[in-house]
C-alpha cells in the first residue's frame, strides 16, 4: 500500500505523475480522457499516481510563457468523479489559492487513505490566502497524510534545500516529491546535505519527464529547472531529442537511487506524463519500464555516456 511505504521510508517508490483535463471541455470529452488514462495507469504496476493542481506561475518569470495556460479540473475531482482507478493518488493542492476554510473543508471531505502535497507559492510577488505552515497546521489538526516539495535548485542557490525539508517533516511531512530534474549535481549536492541531518528522514522522490522538442525544453528552464548547458546542447544536438531525453532520466535515476542508498536515503521516481502527443506518452512509459528495472535489479546500471565526473556507485 502506497501509504505504508511513504510511511516507512521505503526506497524505490514508483509514481506516475498526470495532469487533469482542461476544465472548459465538455463532460464526454472529460470523461473519454479519463477512461484511456484509466486503463493506462491500472496496466502500468505504478505504486500511485500524481496529480497536479496547476498554477499559471507567470508571475515567476519576466519572459513569456512558452505555452498557453488552461485551466484544469482540480485534481481532486477529476480523481474521484472521473478517473474512478483503484491505483492510489497523491493530491498536489496549491494552498496559496484557498482560503483556510476552503482548504479544512477540503482535508475533512477527504477519504480514508487520501494523500496529499501542499504546494506554495511560485513567488513572493504571489497573493497568499494560506500559506504552508498554516496549511501543514490545518492538516495536523485533520489528521491528514500529507508530503512536501523538495526544490534541488533552490539548494544550488540558496544551500538550505535540506533545513527546509527538515523543517517540513517535523511539521508533519512524511514524504517529499522534487521538481523534474535535469541536473545531477544539484540533487547529489541536496542528497549529500540531507544525509549529515540527525532529523527524522523521509523518502525523496525524483520526479523525471521527457522532453519531445526544443520547445519544451524552454518551457521546461522556464519553470525554473536547471538544465547544465552540455545536457542541453546534447539533447539538441542528439537528433532525436525524445529518446534522448529518456537515455538521460534514466542514468540520472540510476545514479541518484543508488548514491542515495548508500548515504542511507530512500529514493523513488516520479515519471511525468503530461503531455497529450502520444510519442511523448509512449515515451514516459518507456522511461518508467527502464526506472523499474533499475529499482529491480540490483547489479544492473544504465549507462548511455550522458553523465560524467561524478564516479561510481
Amino acid at each position: 500500500m502506497l501509504k505504508n511505504k511513504l510511511k516507512n521510508n521505503e526506497a524505490g517508490i514508483l509514481l506516475y505523475g498526470l495532469t487533469p483535463p482542461k476544465a472548459h471541455i465538455d463532460e464526454s470529452e472529460k470523461h473519454r480522457i479519463a477512461g484511456i488514462w484509466r486503463e493506462r495507469v491500472e496496466s502500468i504496476g505504478v505504486d500511485g499516481i500524481v496529480l497536479y493542481d496547476l498554477q499559471d506561475e507567470s508571475d515567476r518569470n519576466a519572459s513569456d510563457r512558452p505555452f498557453e495556460f488552461l485551466q484544469t479540473l482540480a485534481p481532486e475531482i477529476y480523481y474521484q468523479n472521473y478517473l474512478n482507478t483503484s491505483v492510489p493518488a497523491i493530491i498536489y493542492k496549491a494552498v496559496s489559492k484557498y482560503e483556510k476554510g476552503e482548504l479544512k473543508a477540503y482535508l475533512n471531505g477527504l477519504k480514508s487513505g487520501a494523500i496529499s502535497v501542499f504546494v506554495g507559492v511560485s513567488s513572493k510577488d504571489t497573493p497568499v490566502k494560506t500559506s504552508l505552515d498554516e496549511a501543514y497546521e490545518i492538516a495536523n489538526k485533520t489528521g491528514a497524510f500529507f508530503g512536501g516539495i523538495c526544490i534541488p535548485e533552490r539548494h544550488a542557490k540558496k544551500h538550505d534545500e535540506h533545513l527546509r525539508v527538515a523543517k517540513k517533516i517535523e511539521n508533519g511531512c512524511e514524504f517529499f516529491i522534487t521538481q523534474a530534474v535535469y541536473n545531477l549535481e544539484n540533487a547529489k549536492n541536496f542528497i549529500d546535505d540531507y544525509a549529515k541531518m540527525p532529523c527524522k528522514k523521509a523518502p525523496i522522490i525524483f520526479t523525471f519527464t521527457p522532453c519531445g522538442s526544443e520547445k519544451t525544453l524552454e518551457f521546461i528552464k522556464w519553470l525554473g529547472i536547471s538544465i547544465p548547458q552540455s545536457y542541453e546542447n546534447m539533447l539538441k544536438n542528439s537528433g532525436d531529442i525524445l529518446n534522448a531525453s529518456v537515455d538521460l532520466s534514466l542514468e540520472l535515476f540510476n545514479f541518484l537511487y543508488k548514491y542515495a542508498a548508500n548515504k542511507g536515503i530512500s529514493v523513488g521516481a516520479n515519471v511525468e506524463s503530461v503531455s497529450t502527443r502520444k510519442v511523448e506518452i509512449l515515451a514516459a512509459l518507456n522511461l518508467l519500464d527502464g526506472i523499474k528495472k533499475i529499482i529491480k535489479t540490483s547489479p544492473y546500471s544504465y549507462t548511455k555516456g550522458f553523465i560524467r565526473g561524478f564516479g561510481g556507485v
